[in-house]
C-alpha cells in the first residue's frame, strides 16, 4: 500500500457539502467533509450510488452545490466558464470510459493539442510527442483516432491530455474499471509514476478496494451520501473501525488475510437504500452491530484515538 507521501499544505477542501438533484427527493451528498493535501491520493470507496462520482463532479464545478464550502488551491472551485485561467488549469478530471471522454472524430494529436491551444499553452509536434512519452504511447498514435486504440491507450490519451496543462489536482472518476484486470495495473502504475514525477494531488474514485490499496494514501468510505470512515489507507483497511468498512475489506481476499478480528458476521446483506428515515444510522438496517441507540441517534464522524475519523455508534476495535 502506498504509505511514502510527504502531506503538503491542504490543497482541496470539502465541508458540510450537500447535494441533491432535481429528480431525486433524497440528497446525493449528505454533509460531506474531507481534504486533499498536496502531492496527496485521496482514494473514495463505496457502493454504486454512493455518491463518490457527485463528489467529483461538484469538486471541479460541473454541478452546483445545494449548500457546504469546496475550497480549491484557497478559492471557490472553478466553473464551466469563469473563474481566472490559472484556476481553470489547475484541476483536471479523468472519466471511467475514455472512449465516451474522447471525441471519435479528432486524431490524438488533436486530442491532445485541443486543451493546450485553448488555454494559450504550447501545443507544437515536439509537445504533443512529449505527452505520449509520458503515458508510454508511441508516435505512431499522432493520426489514429480514438476507435483505432485499445482501451488501456485510449485511458492513457485521456490521461495525457488531463495532464497537458499541468494541473495541481487530478481527479479520476474509476479510470480503470472499464479496462482489462492486466491493463489496469499497467495504468494504476503510470498513474502512481506520474504522480511522483509531477507532484499532482489526486483525488481517485473507485469501488474496487485492492485499487486503491495501490494507489492511495488515505481513503475515505462513503455510504449512502455520508463519509463513514476516513484514515490512512492502510489502518482503515487491514483495521476497520465501521462495520461496512470492515464488510468491504472481508469481499477482497487479499485484504481479508491481513485484516485482523474477522468473522462470518461480517456479511452484510439487502441493497443500500436512500428511503432512510432522517435521524439514525443509515447503515444499521443491514449492520449485525445495530442497537437501539442507531435507530434513533445519527453517528457523527468524529475522531479516535488512533487518528482516524469513524461516523459508528459502536466502532470496532475500541
Amino acid at each position: 500500500m502506498t504509505t511514502d507521501v510527504a502531506v503538503g499544505p491542504t490543497i482541496v477542501s470539502v465541508e458540510d457539502l450537500h447535494v441533491r438533484y432535481r429528480s431525486r427527493v433524497e440528497p446525493t451528498l449528505k454533509g460531506v467533509t474531507l481534504s486533499l493535501a498536496a502531492g496527496e491520493t485521496l482514494g473514495v470507496v463505496g457502493e454504486s450510488g454512493c455518491g463518490k462520482s457527485t463528489l467529483l463532479r461538484s469538486i471541479i464545478g460541473l454541478i452546483s452545490s445545494d449548500s457546504g464550502v469546496i475550497k480549491v488551491l484557497g478559492g471557490r472551485p472553478p466553473g464551466l466558464s469563469d473563474g481566472d485561467l490559472n484556476e481553470r488549469v489547475a484541476i483536471q478530471f479523468v472519466h471511467q470510459d475514455p472512449f465516451a471522454s474522447l471525441n471519435p472524430r479528432m486524431s490524438i494529436r488533436q486530442i491532445l493539442q485541443a486543451p493546450l491551444r485553448v488555454n494559450g499553452r504550447d501545443h507544437s509536434t515536439s509537445r504533443i510527442r512529449e505527452l505520449l512519452d509520458m503515458v508510454g504511447l508511441s508516435h505512431s498514435v499522432l493520426e489514429s483516432h480514438p476507435a483505432h486504440l485499445s482501451g488501456g491507450q485510449r485511458q492513457r490519451v485521456a490521461i495525457a491530455r488531463a495532464l497537458s496543462t499541468k494541473p495541481k489536482v487530478l481527479l479520476l472518476d474509476e479510470p480503470v474499471s472499464a479496462l482489462d484486470v492486466s491493463v489496469q495495473a499497467q495504468v494504476v502504475n503510470l498513474i502512481n509514476d506520474l504522480q511522483k514525477s509531477q507532484g499532482f494531488s489526486c483525488l481517485f474514485v473507485s469501488h474496487d478496494l485492492a485499487v486503491i490499496a495501490q494507489v492511495a494514501h488515505r481513503v475515505a468510505v462513503m455510504y449512502l451520501g455520508r463519509v463513514v470512515e476516513i484514515g490512512e489507507t492502510s489502518q482503515v483497511l487491514r483495521e476497520p473501525a465501521h462495520p461496512y468498512t470492515m464488510a468491504l475489506a472481508a469481499s477482497v481476499p487479499r485484504l481479508r488475510r491481513e485484516s485482523k478480528g474477522e468473522s462470518s458476521q461480517v456479511r452484510i446483506i439487502g441493497e443500500p437504500s436512500a428511503n432512510v428515515m432522517a435521524t439514525g444510522c443509515p447503515f444499521r438496517s443491514r449492520c449485525w452491530m445495530a442497537t437501539n441507540r442507531c435507530d434513533v441517534e445519527t453517528p457523527l464522524l468524529d475522531p479516535l484515538a488512533s487518528g482516524r475519523k469513524v461516523a459508528c455508534h459502536h466502532p470496532l476495535g475500541r
